[in-house]
């Protein structure tokens, strides 16, 4: 069904397609890319980029979706409408679901442009326990945007139990694309400040803090992300002028 999450390739499908592949032959030999297999890469993601003025705006929304975050699971739910409607006054926006849970699990809807439709989608989603897979979620960001571009990605969770140096690599990459993730924060934990600034600082993205249950912070947060999404810039420059949240974004990106 059109707009369903979608699993996105994870390491053990990786695996066995390799597997399979090798039941018919070895696998050809890869070889290292080169500067200029690199240049070439970011060229054609850039040729493809939704920063053109009649282009839609895409935004990436990914959320922790493990047993902790249900009230903020529920709290975004509510919300996620304010990003269609300030996205509205700009131009238009096409939001893509990304979402983690319990073992393993991560999956993507398609490209929503109903904010009715997302809210139907996520109301069927039910938090689960499990460790964050925060490398999936960005990995995904990077094929989307090769694939059919992405102007920026939001991120919300609490937590972060991956390896440091593996996300910011894959940061890296999407600074490589211009493709700026803001990275809003729930809560104190030291480990995921470090590491969500940090992914915010490689991608020329923002990392916000919002309260546990504080649904205003969030709003505003969510509103600025999507008046970056359709508008770019000089449309988060306006919203900074009254509001706060557009102010915090605005402030850290480069």
């Amino acid at each position: 069904m059109a707009g369903e999450p979608t699993k996105p390739k994870s390491a053990g499908d990786v695996a066995s397609a390799r597997a399979d592949a090798r039941k018919g032959g070895p696998l050809p030999e890869t070889k290292p890319s080169a500067s200029e297999d690199i240049a070439a890469f970011v060229a054609k993601a850039r040729a493809m980029s939704p920063h053109r003025p009649d282009a839609r705006g895409r935004l990436v929304f990914a959320l922790d979706a493990t047993m902790s975050r249900q009230p903020t699971w529920d709290m975004a739910c509510a919300l996620q409408a304010d990003m269609f409607r300030e996205a509205a006054s700009l131009g238009s926006l096409d939001i893509r679901l990304v979402y983690y849970r319990g073992f393993n699990e991560c999956r993507a809807t398609g490209w929503i442009s109903d904010s009715a439709q997302l809210a139907r989608l996520m109301s069927k989603i039910g938090c689960q326990g499990g460790n964050t897979q925060i490398g999936k979620v960005l990995s995904e960001a990077r094929r989307e945007a090769v694939a059919s571009g992405v102007r920026a990605m939001v991120f919300v969770g609490d937590a972060m139990e991956e390896s440091v140096d593996d996300l910011c690599a894959k940061a890296g990459e999407l600074g490589l694309l211009k493709v700026p993730v803001f990275m809003f924060q729930e809560g104190h934990d030291p480990t995921a400040e470090q590491a969500f600034r940090e992914i915010a600082r490689l991608t020329g993205g923002a990392w916000c803090r919002f309260d546990p249950g504080a649904a205003a912070q969030l709003r505003e947060l969510l509103r600025a992300a999507a008046a970056y999404a359709a508008g770019g810039r000089e449309a988060l420059l306006r919203l900074s002028k009254t509001a706060s949240g557009a102010a915090a974004l605005i402030g850290q990106m480069k």
